[in-house]
């Protein structure tokens, strides 16, 4: 089922919509929200900070693959909105790594 999930994104079967609001700019916001909060947990716990960091950053692999997905499948669509889906994507990376 994940399989199926990450090759369908993969492969650009799934609506470039679909794909960047729901996918990216919701869950993959949420993911990553939820991860830092964790990180920002552990940091008051006073846990290692090799954790803390570990934590902060785990998502940021499937945020890569989200952003790979959506230039993938606009590039297969073409035009000025599938360029924007792109440049969408990529300011979200990199907002996401940053924060």
């Amino acid at each position: 089922m994940i399989a199926d999930f990450l090759r369908s994104r993969w492969l650009g079967e799934v609506p470039i919509d679909r794909l960047f609001w729901r996918d990216v700019m919701l869950v993959g916001t949420a993911i990553n929200i939820g991860s830092s909060v964790a990180a920002l947990i552990l940091l008051g716990l006073k846990m290692p900070l090799g954790l803390v960091l570990a934590v902060h950053f785990a998502p940021v692999p499937y945020s890569i693959f989200l952003a790979l997905a959506v230039w993938r499948t606009a590039d297969k669509a073409g035009g000025a909105r599938a360029s924007l889906f792109m440049l969408g994507s990529a300011l979200w990376l990199i907002a996401t790594i940053v924060v």
